[in-house]
């Protein structure tokens, strides 16, 4: 995977540099960028995650925060402040809600949490189509794992007996995936959340308390548990999209979709999973300071020492430019209403609000 990862890297680095250039010196001419310098330079940037300190998320973060002040105009100094809270929905509500929208407040979330207005969930008071969208760090794979001597060895082991599972809350993966996985090819998960974060999720798996997480990020077990990994302690048991990864051996989910429904029920939440680690302001930010954000981030993505750093940490970076993010949205928000109402049958069945 290092090697891949690395060709990727110097592709970004090549291609990013060059947009980098030909967009710094449209602004130029334009006199945004100027305006942007003039604003920014002396201030304070709030990054807000809305994860756990420690976790996957709050590490990307915080990496991107260590470069991204050099590539923003006025070099204003960032802070990241971590804001927890029904697995992201706090901190996405806030953003949409309370946060200024000048500019200098910028957040990241998980990208679960985005869907939840289209599943018609109350606590969600935000538009994400409104949101201010940067860009997205990367596209992951997602997986289904379990820790060795459980039992669980398999999809088809979750189809014949109960097994328990770690979630952090009815917006997160961890949780949707199984409800869902449970309702479209029968298997039988049994979700225990209230988990504050992976790190907690992970210990609870260790534990023998629970015994998987259905939902959980490929590049954040390289960060996190590689040397568990390596020693066969923790087991992938399926990759939650299609056919093989080619970095791990397991069967796809969608191997075991025997319908249409099925089928469908899968690509909306791989849909989901597209998403990434998205990077947004609030709406209505003033648009010099939304395109010199935008600018800023992909080129911190050409960064050779952003890129260094996140290959020493095995972060995963393929970004997608904020555009793209939002019309990534803007599809899924048109899944068919059949779809999403069996998505969300299948939460409330599994116990979600």
């Amino acid at each position: 995977m290092r090697n891949r990862n690395r060709s990727r890297r110097l592709l970004y680095l090549s291609v990013m540099a060059a947009i980098t250039t030909a967009n710094s010196a449209a602004a130029q001419g334009s006199g945004a960028s100027g305006s942007a310098e003039a604003f920014y330079k002396g201030k304070t940037l709030n990054f807000v995650v809305a994860l756990a300190a420690g976790g996957g998320y709050d590490q990307y973060a915080r990496t991107l925060a260590r470069h991204l002040d050099r590539h923003i105009p006025g070099s204003p100094t960032i802070v990241v402040q971590n804001m927890t809270g029904a697995a992201g929905m706090r901190a996405t509500n806030w953003m949409y809600n309370v946060a200024p929208r000048d500019g200098l407040t910028i957040g990241m979330t998980q990208h679960s949490v985005l869907v939840e207005p289209l599943y018609g969930t109350k606590e969600a008071t935000f538009d994400p189509t409104k949101f201010s969208w940067i860009a997205s760090l990367n596209e992951e794979a997602f997986i289904a794992v379990t820790w060795k001597d459980r039992g669980l060895d398999s999809i088809k082991d979750a189809q014949t007996r109960e097994f328990p599972v770690a979630a952090d809350g009815p917006a997160s993966d961890d949780y949707t995936w199984p409800a869902v996985l449970n309702q479209v090819i029968g298997t039988k998960f049994r979700i225990i959340s209230g988990y504050k974060g992976k790190a907690e999720e992970r210990l609870s798996v260790r534990r023998g308390e629970t015994h998987g997480l259905i939902g959980w990020s490929w590049g954040a077990l390289q960060t996190s548990e590689w040397a568990d990994y390596k020693a066969g302690n923790w087991q992938i048991i399926a990759h939650l999209g299609r056919g093989k990864h080619p970095d791990f051996s397991a069967p796809s989910i969608y191997d075991y979709a025997k319908s249409k429904e099925a089928t469908d029920a899968l690509d909306f939440l791989v849909g989901t999973l597209v998403l990434g680690r998205p990077v947004f302001a609030p709406p209505q930010i003033p648009s010099d300071r939304e395109a010199a954000l935008r600018d800023a981030f992909m080129a911190t993505m050409a960064d050779p020492a952003f890129l260094a750093e996140a290959e020493k940490q095995k972060l995963e970076i393929s970004p997608a430019p904020g555009a793209e993010l939002a019309d990534r949205l803007n599809k899924l928000y048109l899944t068919p209403k059949s779809i999403v109402e069996r998505a969300q049958a299948a939460r409330r069945q599994a116990g979600a609000p």
